[in-house]
């Protein structure tokens, strides 16, 4: 007997429901699942003529776990999925939420609410959470006494204000009278090691709230044949390199690599805007140099819970060297005792902390500031290795079965030795046909229009410039009617102008219909993008109004702040708006996903 026959659907609905589900994702899935249990208890109930958007939202959410996420690299996406299946495994009626486009008049309704949010750059939201963040910390923020809440927040411990949007939701539902179930996860990149037992938790308190409720209808949850990749996060793919190119000239003081790898027999697929996740290990220089420090044995075994190796291997293959974290400069300034230390971790020393994180690395602060560590002690303080993602460079539709990574090696001097990045390194000293660990990790919010009659406008300095090569050769071998208008920057036209002559090559053949440049050190006064758009604001403006979508990847803290700023003027000056009303523009414009940000 097959699952057509169980069905209780007509046969000639069973083909609808198959094409309807076809290609949702698990988000999707999940609310479509609520909604259909909406209508179920409409029907059983006999309440006619709610709107399909807000079907019985108040006793809907009586039996129900909404799980909001916002999330910029996907991990918050991720977890909340999980959380999910985890709770539809266990017989519950749940909703996975992406932030923006969630219904926040539902807020006042829901009884048992998770959020799951990243914190990027300096304090501020992911993209897709900015409206919820500024409607719950605003004025028009409903009143809470019925709502039970979690939030897990995620970070990055090498930035002062650690998982801090997660921490003001959490205090903010608080004051705004809901019940905080349980304490606030912080998870730092190292995910699992904080993220695991939230989840569970997570999931006990969901059982332990909603046990008493009665279900508005027996929910199913749709299922659709869907295969896992081989490859992922925990299992990563040996690709080979196929080339590694320094692509700025000699007079430059960058060392960018264009990276080739092959993906031939993984069945791995990505499009243009996700990214590839690398498995990187530490120098072994780096790990000597730490080792004599501190004057352990590289052979010492270590354990941490089940896992032993020697301390080498520890040091080598699972521990961050390169980036100091905050808990780690705790723990730290305890063992030295050093005021100075403990000072800097003041929330008055906070531009100062910044600054040190910017500059030194673990060996930097052990060698500074001396303190006894034991290799257990040691190895238990550091936090795990994480991969790092960069952003493809290329299309698969146009080179197949490989990916292209645009890279920065981070090489510098700090008092006349020499420092780097952990995987700009690692991917600098690749020789071709050395294999290297990846994965793939969807970026859902910067792909390309589903329309390929759209203009684009792409906004890349440096190595931000990366995604948009992808871009370019989709659209090419789409034949894409929309416009592709790309704004590029780097300190000097003769050694940073990365792939210059396949820019100057797109736009003879009409697949790149614009190119704005700015080179900021080859002048007196330097000029950086957001100049460049200012000077092209009517332009911008008239793209934008006609319906074009605008793409920013680069760095969080200087660039993407600037590119914004300028935006809103632009906006203001050429569709005669108030400044506020110009932010609110650009923000309608983030949440239907013609504003999105790649940045780090």
């Amino acid at each position: 007997m097959t699952a057509a026959t169980l069905s209780p659907l007509p046969e000639d609905k069973q083909p609808l429901v198959a094409r309807l589900v076809e290609g949702l994702d698990i988000a999707a899935l999940h609310w479509l699942s609520g909604y259909v249990a909406g209508i179920a208890a409409q029907r059983q109930t006999g309440v006619k003529g709610v709107v399909a958007e807000s079907i019985a939202p108040a006793a809907e959410a009586q039996s129900r776990l909404t799980v909001v996420y916002g999330s910029q690299t996907g991990n918050a996406k991720r977890l909340a999925e999980d959380l999910g299946r985890r709770a539809t495994a266990a017989g519950l009626a749940v909703r996975v939420v992406r932030a923006d486009t969630y219904p926040v008049r539902e807020l006042k309704h829901e009884r048992l609410l998770y959020l799951v949010i990243s914190t990027q750059g300096d304090a501020e939201p992911p993209d897709d959470a900015r409206a919820l963040v500024e409607f719950l910390e605003g004025a028009r923020a409903p009143k809470l006494e019925e709502l039970r809440y979690a939030v897990l927040g995620l970070g990055d411990s090498s930035y002062p204000q650690f998982c801090a949007i997660g921490r003001r939701l959490d205090e903010r539902l608080a004051a705004l009278g809901a019940q905080r179930l349980f304490a606030a996860g912080e998870a730092d990149v190292d995910l699992e090691t904080v993220t695991q037992p939230w989840l569970e938790q997570a999931l006990q308190q969901a059982r332990e709230q909603l046990k008493t409720s009665t279900p508005l209808a027996k929910v199913t949850p749709l299922r659709t044949a869907r295969t896992s990749p081989v490859w992922h996060r925990e299992q990563p793919f040996p690709a080979p390199l196929l080339l590694n190119q320094r692509i700025t000239g000699r007079g430059s003081d960058r060392d960018v690599r264009h990276l080739e790898l092959s993906l031939e027999g993984s069945g791995l697929r990505y499009a243009p805007g996700d990214a590839l996740g690398i498995w990187p290990t530490q120098s072994p220089a780096l790990v000597d140099a730490v080792l004599e420090t501190l004057r352990l044995d590289g052979d010492a075994p270590v354990q941490i819970h089940d896992e032993e190796h020697p301390l080498r291997t520890w040091l080598s293959e699972r521990r961050e060297l390169t980036q100091l974290t905050r808990p780690f400069f705790a723990a730290h300034a305890e063992r030295s005792d050093d005021d100075s230390l403990r000072e800097l971790l003041s929330p008055a020393s906070r531009d100062a902390l910044s600054e040190r994180f910017s500059r030194w690395q673990v060996l930097d602060l052990l060698r500074r500031h001396p303190a006894p560590w034991t290799a257990d002690a040691l190895i238990a303080a550091l936090r795990p290795l994480a991969p790092r993602l960069y952003s493809i460079a290329s299309s698969q539709s146009a080179v197949g079965e490989e990916v292209h990574l645009t890279v920065s090696h981070i090489d510098y001097a700090l008092d006349g030795e020499a420092r780097w990045g952990t995987t700009s390194r690692y991917l600098a000293e690749r020789a071709e046909g050395e294999a290297t660990p990846v994965f793939i990790e969807a970026n859902e919010r910067f792909h390309l229009p589903g329309e390929d009659d759209r203009d684009i406008i792409m906004i890349g300095p440096g190595t931000g410039v990366a995604p948009f090569r992808a871009f370019v050769q989709e659209r090419a071998e789409r034949g894409a009617g929309g416009r592709n208008w790309l704004l590029f920057g780097n300190p000097h036209f003769q050694s940073d102008f990365l792939y210059q002559t396949e820019w100057q090559k797109a736009l003879k053949s009409g697949q790149l219909h614009r190119l704005d440049l700015a080179f900021s050190r080859d002048q007196a006064d330097k000029i950086y993008v957001q100049h460049r758009l200012r000077e092209q604001g009517r332009h911008i403006y008239e793209w934008l109004d006609d319906g074009a979508h605008l793409y920013v990847c680069g760095d969080a803290s200087r660039m993407a702040k600037d590119v914004h700023k300028t935006l809103i003027a632009i906006v203001a000056e050429h569709g005669a708006r108030a400044a506020e009303d110009a932010e609110a523009w650009l923000n309608q414009l983030i949440q239907q996903g013609r504003y999105a940000r790649d940045v780090y």
